[in-house]
């Protein structure tokens, strides 16, 4: 009896370590998938939607593994130029009309990117959502019609990330996220990522259109359709730099 129940406790002890490397491996499938295995270069059109008004941006971003992210405005005419560059553990921001480059602290990372509901965070990747967090499956759930894994993500221990908790859904035949759930430390629902108009782009199948709308703000929404993207094209690490992040066209 002590043999059969040391037996059963093992295999559930393997069984728990296989799903958490299961939902590891959907992660990374799904990441690498959206952002390219070694590199991205995407043209964006971003609507930040308010109850009485609207404002549209177009920007090009460029992003090499976890550690490299280049993002320049390229519209309207009043943001054109302005641009973030993301060096490992170190962010940037260059103002053009007062031809100033400013470093911005870990702390900046929680807040609007560009007056969006993005964060700082979302756009740079400052965080890994492969490496920064647990995994765990927590089943399965059907969205918009297509059968998909649901994961929660935890910050591991002494990871400076921005969310105390994500739950996400990934499309199990095309590991695309359909949908995220972004919770604060106090496991407050702040917002919810909406993947749509899935189609090829770049090569790969993948959801063109992403919404970001806030738990608390009824009326409020971001809206993010990539209109080009290309995937792990051969990009120098000389691109990201502060120079480069001043001439970026």
């Amino acid at each position: 009896m002590k043999n059969l129940f040391s037996l059963l406790l093992s295999l559930l002890f393997i069984s728990g370590s296989i799903s958490a490397q299961d939902a590891k491996e959907i992660i990374r499938k799904a990441d690498e998938k959206a952002h390219g295995t070694t590199s991205s270069y995407t043209e964006i059109k971003m609507a930040i939607i308010r109850p009485t008004w609207k404002r549209e941006m177009t920007m090009k971003t460029w992003s090499k593994g976890d550690d490299y992210s280049l993002i320049l405005i390229t519209g309207p005419a009043r943001d054109k130029g302005i641009a973030y560059l993301k060096r490992k553990n170190e962010m940037w921001n260059w103002q053009p009309t007062i031809d100033r480059v400013v470093k911005m602290p870990p702390s900046m990372m929680t807040q609007s990117w560009m007056g969006s509901d993005f964060t700082n965070d979302d756009l740079v990747r400052q965080s890994s959502m492969v490496n920064d967090y647990t995994h765990k499956l927590l089943g399965s759930e059907t969205i918009e019609g297509r059968d998909c894994y649901k994961i929660e993500l935890t910050p591991k221990d002494n990871t400076a990330v921005v969310w105390g908790k994500l739950i996400m859904w990934v499309d199990k035949a095309e590991y695309i996220n359909l949908k995220v759930e972004y919770y604060d430390e106090d496991g407050y629902l702040v917002n919810t990522m909406l993947g749509k108009n899935l189609k090829t782009i770049g090569g790969r199948f993948l959801a063109t259109v992403t919404e970001i709308i806030p738990a608390d703000e009824p009326g409020h929404k971001t809206r993010v359709e990539q209109i080009h993207m290309e995937f792990d094209k051969a990009i120098s690490d000389d691109l990201f730099s502060i120079q480069n992040m001043k001439r970026a066209r």
